[in-house]
């Protein structure tokens, strides 16, 4: 897939929440054809993304994301809770939110909208499927969207 990414001055930073170990390969695989433009840092759990966001502890020299992949269903503190805290945060909220999960409830379609998630995507339980959906998150925030810098 051919992308012109020439406006684009850094890579994007991508930060997945994400406590599913086959769910994160797969995102890695369905990413790497923009690895050149893109930076996938993963965290497993609810609070180890704030901790990574507010640049805490082993965190301290991460970069800001430029995007974050949020599952809802998180250990510790779930997604829900995390996206809360962003978009409460001076600093963090405007940072794009893609809810990327198992549910296709509507009550967590609706709670995740009023907590100003970008974009809420229900993950396909076929393999195909899952990879196109990835791919078109990522065609989508690279090429077409104008991301803000802080």
């Amino acid at each position: 897939m051919s992308t012109d990414l020439s406006e684009t001055s850094k890579i994007i930073e991508i930060l997945l929440v994400e406590d599913n170990p086959g769910d994160v390969r797969l995102t890695q695989e369905a990413l790497k054809d923009y690895k050149m433009f893109s930076s996938l840092h993963v965290v497993y759990d609810g609070e180890e993304a704030m901790a990574f966001l507010r640049k805490e502890e082993k965190y301290k020299d991460v970069p800001r994301p430029d995007l974050i992949l949020l599952d809802l269903n998180l250990p510790k503190k779930s997604g829900r809770e995390v996206l809360a805290e962003i978009k409460a945060d001076e600093k963090l909220k405007t940072i794009p939110v893609v809810v990327l999960t198992t549910s296709q409830s509507e009550d967590d379609i609706s709670k995740a909208y009023n907590l100003n998630a970008n974009c809420f995507i229900s993950k396909p339980v076929d393999l195909d499927q899952f990879m196109k959906v990835v791919q078109s998150i990522e065609t989508f925030w690279l090429t077409i969207v104008k991301l803000p810098r802080e």
